[in-house]
């Protein structure tokens, strides 16, 4: 089975890096909410637009964002 996003092999829907991205942002979601009331299309939006995130997570967050 290959990737959603970037056609590795995955591990379930994602390969390593997308999965390890997707746990991530799950993971930090509630916070997020809590602190700021933010929606999870605002929060995905915060998380494509930030220079700090890294470049799976962009790229998970763009896909997550098109109903991925």
């Amino acid at each position: 089975m290959k990737c959603k996003i970037c056609n590795r092999e995955a591990i379930n829907e994602y390969c390593e890096l997308h999965e390890k991205a997707n746990k991530s942002i799950m993971d930090k979601y509630n916070t997020w909410k809590k602190a700021l009331n933010v929606s999870w299309k605002e929060y995905l939006n915060e998380i494509a637009k930030n220079p700090y995130t890294g470049s799976s997570a962009k790229e998970l967050a763009e896909h997550l964002k098109k109903g991925g």
